[in-house]
């Protein structure tokens, strides 16, 4: 006879599975912080006539902290941690769930513009109409806007095999100048000392919450158990999955490989367009024609550091939007410059790059290794084969 394995069997095999996915994305924390600490040392030692403070590092995150939730836990801090992190979640969202069809979405930053700059033109056309109308009309347009912008690389590689990292790429260089030209032009307030849009007066995002936790946190949240279910509960998802995963067993199975590319590429663009939404409509308003943000670059770190998973794209937002929330308290407290959460993140990145070497360091045997860098499945230009037809 053998023993039964008893309840405890599966809650151990749970958290070994949870540990084997979390273990080296905390160890790239954890080193990075430390790689910080270091950094922070070092640049007492270059600047003339500071005092050197060995606990420099501690204070600095601690202020770090302190900005992004408080010490002791402030509302506010963790509503504006909350709200740093929301087009974080979206723009994680778009490029994990290319990811998971073998597609690297490098164009985030610019789907998120013409997403910010959609909702702008939508909550101008209706700027008369009452909120439960132009709020909807608004996000509409900025989903539009970007879901459209994420069909052109998907219908160049779906048509031509165009790879679409070289494609979003540069369709990211063109959105900024597009972005531009529209809110100096056609969306300029007549004038203006500078280039900037009108408010969106009623399509803004109610506040919920705090000084600014608006609806939009409530949405981001609500897109994550939309992408999940997406995902893992529907036939598209499955076909999305599979290509991403092997796609000759796709292709062999009757799946439609352009189709693929083209509805993932455009859902792609749709959330980080609803991410460049949330921005003006929870919190800018309106924009200028010099607008900048880093969310686009950002979302990629924080798909890869989730391994393209969705609930894992939340703790990873919520990670890099602490960092971004907590910044200029740690400026202002312990005198470290706030880009200290940019060396910070990238730091992390590498080590991600770099698990297959910690699980050997630290001897974390089943640990899942890699960045889960996606193989797409047509080929590109030079490759010297055909795109697969559908």
């Amino acid at each position: 006879m053998t023993a039964s394995r008893g309840p405890t069997a599966p809650r151990r095999s749970l958290l070994q599975r949870t540990w084997s996915l979390v273990a080296l994305p905390l160890i790239s924390i954890l080193l990075a912080l430390l790689v910080g600490a270091v950094i922070i040392l070092a640049s007492q030692l270059v600047v003339p006539g500071q005092e050197f403070d060995p606990l420099l590092p501690i204070k600095a995150y601690i202020s770090l902290i302190d900005g992004a939730v408080g010490i002791p836990p402030n509302l506010n801090a963790i509503v504006g941690t909350l709200v740093a992190a929301t087009p974080l979640i979206l723009g994680g969202l778009s490029v994990a769930f290319g990811f998971k069809a073998g597609l690297f979405n490098i164009g985030a930053q610019g789907q998120f513009l013409l997403g910010a700059i959609g909702c702008v033109a939508a909550a101008v056309a209706v700027s008369g109409q009452p909120s439960v109308i132009a709020i909807p009309i608004a996000v509409a347009g900025g989903v539009i806007a970007g879901g459209m912008w994420g069909f052109i690389p998907g219908i160049l590689k779906a048509v031509s095999g165009a790879h679409e990292v070289v494609t979003t790429i540069m369709l990211n260089y063109i959105a900024i100048s597009l972005f531009a030209a529209i809110v100096a032009g056609p969306l300029s307030v007549p004038g203006a000392p500078s280039p900037i849009t009108p408010d969106v007066n009623n399509a803004a995002y109610p506040i919920l919450i705090g000084r600014n936790g608006h609806v939009g946190i409530l949405i981001a949240l609500a897109m994550v158990a939309v992408v999940s279910w997406l995902l893992y509960r529907t036939t598209f998802g499955f076909e999305v999955r599979t290509a991403g995963a092997n796609p000759d067993a796709a292709r062999y199975a009757g799946m439609r490989p352009r189709t693929l590319i083209v509805i993932t590429m455009t859902i792609c663009g749709a959330l980080a367009g609803l991410a460049g939404t949330g921005e003006v409509l929870g919190i800018q308003h309106h924009v200028t024609s010099s607008y900048a943000t880093s969310v686009g670059f950002d979302s990629i770190a924080v798909a890869l550091l989730a391994r393209s998973n969705p609930l894992g794209v939340v703790f990873a937002a919520l990670l890099f939007g602490a960092m971004r929330a907590g910044a200029p308290l740690m400026q202002i407290q312990a005198g470290i410059p706030a880009q200290l959460v940019d060396v910070l993140q990238a730091t992390i990145l590498l080590f991600l790059i770099a698990t297959p070497v910690l699980a050997r360091v630290f001897r974390l045997r089943g640990a899942k290794t890699g960045i889960d860098a996606p193989g797409t499945f047509t080929k590109s230009y030079g490759s010297g084969s055909e795109v697969p037809a559908a």
